[in-house]
């Protein structure tokens, strides 16, 4: 997708949907996971790894909406330099879309550009282990890499949510 867009019209702005689902028992939110003081909250937890990846193919993040951001599912919008994304996470099982509870999935991972779907909730087990073992043969990231998805996370966790207005994400009338 990165190749696509860098070899793309430059001048083209991506209209984008990103869902992310992922089932997490009552154990989520006692945790330190649930705990926004020490996770920073849904956004921060698990929305971060996405928005990183969007700036890094679509350019910098010029605007975010927040729809909904409570314990459980967050949704907003974004207007990077190259892409319009409407996004929404959940940890929530109920909030599963319903062609993942009918294939008895937990998990739920999909983005969508230009109407074409790149459903990737497979995957992903051993990506945390793979990440770590990168940092530690000194192959990490600076934070002049992370920071602008860190002031992101930031200003989402500490928006004020303008409810289903606006660009929002379809999923989000749903639930």
């Amino acid at each position: 997708l990165k190749n696509e867009v860098d070899h793309g019209d430059p001048d083209k702005i991506y209209d984008i949907d990103l869902a992310y689902f992922t089932s997490r028992g009552r154990w989520y939110h006692v945790s330190w996971k649930g705990d926004i003081y020490k996770s920073g909250g849904i956004a921060t937890n698990i929305g971060v790894h996405f928005f990183d990846m969007l700036a890094w193919i679509f350019g910098d993040i010029l605007k975010s909406v927040v729809h909904r951001l409570e314990s459980d599912i967050a949704a907003g919008y974004l207007e990077l330099e190259r892409a319009r994304v409407r996004w929404i996470l959940s940890v929530n099982y109920d909030y599963l879309p319903q062609p993942a509870l009918d294939r008895g999935m937990r998990t739920y991972r999909s983005i969508t550009v230009e109407d074409e779907e790149i459903e990737f909730s497979g995957g992903f087990t051993e990506l945390h282990t793979r990440s770590y073992q990168h940092i530690l043969d000194g192959n990490g990231f600076g934070i002049e890499e992370v920071k602008n998805c860190i002031k992101t996370v930031y200003d989402i966790r500490n928006s004020s949510p303008i409810g289903l207005k606006g660009e929002y994400h379809p999923l989000a009338a749903q639930i």
